[in-house]
C-alpha cells in the first residue's frame, strides 16, 4: 500500500482542526475554553487556525478542559499495512511549541496503553505550567538528558540515557531538555 507522506504543515493543520472541532462539539466558545486553560482568546484562535503551536502543557490543559485524554489528539489515522504494527511513515506526529515533537508509536489508541516517542531539541520544555495527565505514565530515556520537575518542587531530577521513570495518575510535573544535545524519550501512557 503506497501513500504520500504527511507533511509537518499537514500535521499542524490536522491538530488545529481536531482542537477546533472538539471545542465546537463540546459547545465551548473560544473565550470559555481560553479561560479554562489560562490562555488568551487570541492564542487559542491562532492554535485553532494552525498559526501557533501549543506547548505540551497547553495541549494537556485543552484535553482536560474538553474532557478527553491527551492522546485523543493523536487519533488521525494513517494508512497501515498491518493493524498491529506501525512503520515510521505511518505514525501520527504532533509538533509543539518550545521545541518538542511527539510521535505516536502505538499502532492503535484503543489498547490499554499508548507509546510515544518524544524528540526534545536542546533547550526545549513542556512549558512553564505543570502538567497533570489522567493517565499513569512512564518513560525511558533513549538518548540525551531529560530534566523532570515533580509537583511544586523547584528541585529538578536529571535522567540520562538508559534511565527510566514512572508517574502516578494526576502527578504534577513538567519536563525539558536543558542540555546542548537532542533528547529522545519513549513514553508509555495507560
Amino acid at each position: 500500500m503506497e501513500h504520500t507522506p504527511v507533511t509537518k504543515e499537514e500535521e499542524i493543520a490536522a491538530l488545529a482542526i481536531l482542537i477546533h472541532d472538539l471545542r465546537k462539539h463540546k459547545k465551548y466558545t473560544l473565550q470559555e475554553l481560553a479561560d479554562k486553560i489560562g490562555r488568551s482568546v487570541g492564542f487559542l484562535s491562532q492554535v485553532e487556525r494552525g498559526l501557533s503551536r501549543p506547548t505540551v502543557a497547553d495541549l494537556t490543559a485543552i484535553s482536560q478542559a474538553l474532557d478527553v485524554t491527551t492522546t485523543y489528539f493523536y487519533n488521525l489515522s494513517k494508512p497501515k499495512q498491518l493493524p498491529w504494527v506501525t512503520r515510521p511513515d505511518e505514525r501520527r506526529t504532533l509538533y509543539f511549541a518550545n521545541g518538542i515533537t511527539d510521535i505516536l508509536v502505538s499502532p492503535k489508541m484503543s489498547a490499554s496503553f499508548s507509546m510515544l516517542e518524544s524528540l526534545l531539541e536542546p533547550g526545549s520544555s513542556s512549558g512553564e505550567r505543570t502538567l497533570s495527565d489522567i493517565s499513569e505514565q512512564g518513560g525511558y530515556v533513549l538518548e540525551g538528558e531529560l530534566t523532570l520537575w515533580l509537583g511544586d518542587s523547584d528541585e529538578p531530577v536529571v535522567l540520562r540515557t538508559g534511565d527510566a521513570f514512572q508517574l502516578d495518575r494526576h502527578a504534577h510535573c513538567r519536563y525539558g531538555n536543558l542540555s546542548e544535545q537532542p533528547t529522545r524519550v519513549l513514553w508509555v501512557y495507560t
